[in-house]
């Protein structure tokens, strides 16, 4: 405990650090605030009274903290911003002149920034019509008076509530403890953490006789998935990389010892995403179902805690996780780079030998790494047939929301820690260092 307090004094003794974390709670204050400030013209009892949504729309509704549900300005939150990103990743794998910009450095950066900005409006001036009729005026007495004014207005709204979340992200990412997208996410889902926790736990209360001692084991087993989440976003493979020697006058340059540390999870989240939304196809289609088999095999791949549903997601996340990882990561560029910077690794020759090795690297290491990633997904269903959870505190017993909470987490103690480590004060922990995303990405090859 004094070493916590000691911890904390010498965080807070960094001028530095200090406004840092201050300018990002603020920045999430404004954030949180914002989400339940309603759209003009929405009656919030009759919202209230329609249930929260479910489905694509509950996924949407838990990154954006509850706001798409409470139909706020900030609703469609920071997911357009997301889904621009992504459009733009995928870009810069398919056409030249993207491929260039990324080269280009910070100039480069820059103008791919640009574009995503520009693309996040022109994604969320499309998704706007579609939230306002699908979750407010197909609902009865939820909007007053939807008239034409009434459209553009909160469609401006929306527009510029996503801009203002996008607007609030950068500036954490520069003045505050960095990573501003992610801790906006994370603040999301962990908003309804405590809510969840009281409902599980008043759940428990009322069953009759081990309810506390259930409580208890769920909390347990909860820790050892965490622990789980941990080693799964900090596994690498270092692959040791030799450069060599060059004298410049009296000086000697490279002749060192370097890795590449290959993520065992290179992917993160993003297959889950992408198979969740293919398995909310069948709860789509259910609507049009003519026939009662047709219907009966839509509604077997719609229950979430079946064992076909797990299965099918299970065996979507791990070719998932195996299509972004080639995307993600490009053997034949880090070779390039490794060979013009004079760098080898031993054993193996430049070039495309290079290349073939670390793709198979890859490919053995994808393996386990998408299979655990699997596991994860599925706990929350695991949990909720097995012990009974709630489907509100399921949700954190892996899936998309526990692994971008302990990623997140992760990269924000790392950023402190450095800063601490800068200053000479310790670290965070008694031995070893605190490793998050960021510090194995592929750049740091």
């Amino acid at each position: 405990m004094r070493n916590l307090i000691q911890t904390i004094k010498n965080i807070f003794a960094i001028e530095d650090l200090r406004s840092r974390i201050l300018y990002t709670l603020g920045f999430i204050l404004i954030y949180r605030l914002g989400s339940y400030v309603m759209l003009p013209g929405v009656n919030a009892a009759a919202l209230h009274s329609k249930g929260q949504a479910e489905g694509l729309a509950g996924l949407i509704n838990m990154f954006a903290g509850g706001a798409f549900s409470r139909a706020s300005v900030f609703a469609l939150g920071i997911m357009p911003y997301i889904s621009a990103s992504i459009v733009v990743q995928l870009l810069g794998m398919a056409f030249p002149y993207f491929q260039r910009m990324q080269k280009e450095g910070e100039s480069g950066r820059r103008k791919m920034n640009q574009y995503t900005r520009f693309l996040t409006v022109i994604i969320t001036a499309l998704q706007a019509p579609g939230y306002l009729s699908t979750q407010l005026t197909s609902y009865a007495g939820v909007v007053a008076d939807p008239s034409r004014l009434w459209w553009i207005m909160s469609v401006v709204i929306l527009i510029a509530g996503t801009i203002f979340v996008m607007w609030l992200g950068e500036k954490i990412t520069d003045r505050g403890l960095g990573n501003g997208i992610s801790l906006i996410i994370m603040i999301g889902i962990l908003a309804d953490l405590p809510f969840a926790f009281v409902s599980e736990f008043a759940s428990r209360m009322e069953a009759k006789g081990g309810g506390l001692i259930m409580m208890l084991l769920e909390i347990i087993f909860l820790l050892f998935i965490i622990i789980g989440c941990i080693l799964l976003v900090q596994g690498t493979r270092k692959i040791p990389v030799q450069f060599a020697k060059k004298i410049v006058g009296n000086r000697q340059y490279g002749g060192v010892r370097q890795y590449i540390p290959l993520k065992v999870n290179a992917a993160g989240v993003m297959p889950i995403i992408f198979a969740q939304a293919i398995m909310f196809i069948p709860i789509t289609l259910a609507g049009f179902a003519t026939s009662d088999k047709l219907s009966g095999v839509i509604g077997t791949l719609s229950n979430h805690n079946g064992i076909t549903y797990n299965l099918i997601f299970a065996i979507l996340i791990i070719l998932f996780t195996y299509f972004y990882t080639a995307i993600m990561v490009n053997p034949t560029q880090m070779a390039d780079d490794m060979k013009r910077n004079g760098g080898f690794i031993p054993g193996v020759k430049p070039g495309k030998q290079t290349s073939s090795f670390i793709d198979d690297v890859m490919s053995k290491i994808t393996l386990p790494g998408s299979i655990f990633l699997a596991i994860v997904a599925v706990m929350p269903a695991i949990s909720r047939s097995t012990f009974g959870v709630t489907d509100m505190f399921a949700r954190f017993f892996g899936g998309t929301s526990l692994l971008i909470m302990v990623g997140v987490m992760l990269d924000t103690l790392q950023q402190i820690e450095s800063h601490l480590l800068m200053r000479h004060y310790d670290g965070l922990m008694k031995s070893g260092r605190i490793k998050g995303r960021t510090s194995m990405s592929m750049a740091s090859a």
